[in-house]
């Protein structure tokens, strides 16, 4: 049976744009009611049985048996194991690209982590001290793919912002087991362990891994159990089980984002090959079903161009059935009045990744406020910021790039203001704070500066 994608054609001349347009934006991240609360059980187990719960978890999920969790802890000798037993060209690339993400959140560390203070006149002193999170979680899926990316994107950041340990957890489920696809534990098979994964682990310096995911994996991280020790912070990407149990533990650690299905959206003057848009546009989509591909542009022919470049290379993809149903469901082709128009539209949607495909991408850079990454130029293509560019591929998604950014340095610093005031400093700042202080009924806090104000002699 032939594979077909046509994603919407909509044009923002026409009457009917603005229904049509919100109607392929929308996406529900309400979650399903029986996962909140299996979700809400397994929390629950993991705080009170701790070690336990784990493994009958793993078990039941992954169909991975272990007599404890030490069992399920890899060795830094088992990372590098897996490191020396790549083949030349992996080595190299995740070599090169982990050089690339450390140059990269090297110098942002450099730009905005960094402490800070100065002394006004009458000798005050303040200031910003930086330091970095004591212990943070990493979690890479691990149930139906591998993304050593993953690793190096959430890892790096981390290890160059000076965390003192990185724990790292990672399903490794047994084929036939419930996150592998199947029904059940499978007593004889081995777990899948990819070597990639493991080797990223080691290039990027993480402290300790576990073969353990789910829920109960994020559980563990949170509150600690005998043999995890609990973290201040948790990032990575998950499933719907670690996306509600990420946000149910969020005040007990910190996390990094909720993130809804992947996005891109090409923003086109029509001088690219449309087989390079049309491949951009899969990227996104070959994800999963709910991924959303977006094409903007101002001339019609080469939407046509680029849909029919879609018909001639999905055949192609060995995941040709989920970019149909994604461009199906949640694609769009749209034709714009204009560059800027197609701007405006930009800044509305704020999507995960922004490609600029145009032949002066810096003349329209400056009109784009909204966006996760933004991708200048035709040869600037998403792949390249997923894996190897060096900025880091953990963005915000579903239009929260209106307010958030993408991970980075900054989210494993935390930042304590510095305050010494000297005694002239005191009798200026004095008097201040005694107003307001009486001004709120604060007694104590009028007394407390009053009580360092010079007696006039």
């Amino acid at each position: 049976m032939k594979v077909i994608a046509t994603p919407a054609y909509l044009s923002t001349a026409s009457s009917t744009f603005e229904a049509e347009f919100k109607a392929r934006l929308y996406w529900s991240a309400e979650t399903d009611a029986g996962i909140e609360q299996r979700v809400a059980d397994i929390l629950a187990d993991v705080q009170h049985r701790g070690d336990a719960a784990v493994l009958d978890y793993t078990a039941r999920f992954d169909g991975l048996q272990a007599a404890s969790v030490a069992e399920l802890e890899l060795t830094q000798a088992e990372l590098k194991s897996a490191f020396d037993a790549l083949p030349d060209a992996q080595r190299y690339a995740l070599e090169q690209a982990a050089k690339r993400v450390r140059s990269y959140h090297e110098a942002q560390k450099q730009a905005s982590g960094e402490s800070w203070s100065y002394r006004d006149a009458d000798g005050t002193l303040l200031g910003q001290k930086v330091t970095p999170l004591d212990r943070v979680g990493i979690y890479v899926p691990g149930g139906k793919a591998a993304y050593p990316s993953s690793v190096l994107m959430n890892a790096i950041p981390a290890h160059v912002a000076g965390v003192g340990e990185i724990i790292m957890v990672v399903p490794t489920p047994v084929r036939g087991s419930v996150a592998s696809g199947g029904n059940g534990a499978a007593s004889d098979a081995k777990p899948e362990v990819n070597t990639l994964v493991l080797a990223a682990a080691y290039v990027a310096g993480v402290s300790r891994v576990f073969t353990i995911g789910g829920a109960q994996a994020v559980a563990a991280l949170a509150y600690g159990t005998l043999t995890i020790p609990a973290v201040h912070k948790i990032t990575g990407p998950g499933n719907a089980y670690v996306a509600a149990a990420k946000r149910r533990v969020f005040g007990t650690v910190g996390i990094d984002m909720i993130a809804g299905p992947s996005e891109i959206l090409v923003l086109a003057d029509g001088s690219t090959p449309p087989d390079w848009v049309a491949m951009d546009l899969f990227s996104q989509a070959e994800h999963d079903e709910l991924a959303q591909s977006i094409l903007l542009c101002p001339d019609k022919d080469y939407i046509d161009q680029v849909q029919e470049s879609i018909n001639r290379l999905l055949p192609e993809m060995p995941r040709r059935e989920i970019i149909a149903k994604s461009l199906n469901d949640r694609g769009a082709l749209i034709l714009t009045r204009s560059m800027e128009e197609a701007c405006d539209i930009a800044n509305r949607i704020a999507p995960e990744h922004l490609e600029v495909s145009s032949r002066d991408p810096h003349r329209w850079e400056p009109l784009l406020k909204h966006a996760g990454a933004i991708f200048l130029g035709a040869y600037t293509s998403e792949s390249l910021g997923d894996y190897c560019a060096g900025p880091n591929h953990v963005l915000p998604t579903s239009g929260t790039a209106r307010f958030s950014s993408p991970l980075g340095v900054y989210d494993f610093q935390k930042r304590s203001s510095l305050i010494e005031v000297s005694e002239a400093g005191a009798q200026t700042l004095g008097q201040i704070a005694l107003v307001l202080a009486h001004g709120e009924g604060l007694q104590a806090h009028a007394r407390a500066a009053e009580m360092r104000l010079k007696t006039p002699d």
